[in-house]
């Protein structure tokens, strides 16, 4: 079964994945698609989107002979993962009591 995904747990996905090292898209790609299905295309304007907002950062480094560019997670970007992190918890707890533990949580 495949539940969707909506755009604030992706963002808290890439925030996270970021949170931990610097990466260039592919890698990125690579590591998101742990967590859940996605495309380089789709998380190209995730990255973005993220990077207007000012949550990211990127800067380039040459591998190869061509350049490689990479994100990091700037300040607010953190500020925005611990934001998100205590929605999903949140979140997490109330769909929980739903699947789980019924309405009443019994």
């Amino acid at each position: 079964m495949s539940f969707q995904l909506g755009s604030s747990l992706l963002d808290a996905c890439v925030l996270a994945v970021l949170a931990k090292e610097d990466a260039y898209g592919y890698s990125l790609t690579q590591q998101v698609r742990e967590i859940m299905d996605i495309s380089e295309s789709t998380l190209y304007p995730v990255l973005r989107r993220l990077q207007k907002k000012e949550f990211l950062t990127t800067y380039d480094r040459p591998f190869q002979g061509r350049n490689r560019r990479y994100y990091r997670i700037t300040d607010s970007g953190m500020e925005k993962l611990q934001e998100l992190r205590s929605e999903w918890v949140e979140h997490k707890q109330k769909i929980e009591s739903v699947l789980l533990g019924g309405i009443n949580g019994e």
